[in-house]
């Protein structure tokens, strides 16, 4: 398949995590159109499972949702930093707990029509307490569910969070 040829490509916003550009592009067949793109550093995701078989999720309150969603906890990299260590301090910050052994399961673009991100899965085993202080604008409850319930409550619709399905999506069989 021919990729379109970018012809022009301008910044139009700047925020703290994200920023957007404008690309025109030349599609195969000779027509231009506009690209609204978000350009994203990355982010990780973790799945954070102790040694009696449940897994720590993080409840947040997502205001684009307009709701508390039950998720995985997970962060945005930094600029330039490695995904396994952002991995590290996000379980600390969201869940209080560091891991003796993060192993990565996988990644993926989490919405590859706008955006640049890309998501990397961790999981987390050897759980102990190690806790960060979380960020000033996170207040977070964490809940621990097994992994039995947790795959059934996906099934069932009760983890609307396609970040969090993915993730248990990349665990599938490997437990």
């Amino acid at each position: 398949m021919k990729k379109f040829d970018l012809l022009n490509s301008e910044v139009v916003y700047r925020g703290r995590a994200i920023t957007i550009r404008r690309d025109l592009l030349r599609t195969p067949s000779g027509a231009e159109t506009r690209f609204d793109i978000i350009e994203h550093h990355g982010s990780v995701i973790l799945i954070p499972l102790d040694e009696e078989g449940r897994l720590h999720f993080v409840r947040q309150y997502r205001h684009a949702a307009a709701s508390d969603l039950l998720e995985l906890p997970a962060g945005t990299l930094e600029e330039g930093e490695i995904p396994a260590d952002c991995a590290r301090r996000e379980l600390r910050e969201e869940t209080g707990m560091n891991a003796s052994e993060i192993t990565e399961l996988g990644s993926f673009y989490l919405a590859p029509g706008y955006s640049t991100e890309r998501m990397h899965v961790y999981l987390a085993r050897g759980l102990y307490s190690d806790p960060l202080e979380a960020d000033a604008d996170e207040f977070i409850e964490t809940e621990k569910i097994p992994l039995t319930q947790a795959l059934e409550m996906t099934r069932a619709g009760e983890i609307p969070d396609a970040k969090t399905l993915a993730a248990l999506f990349l665990l599938a069989g490997r437990v």
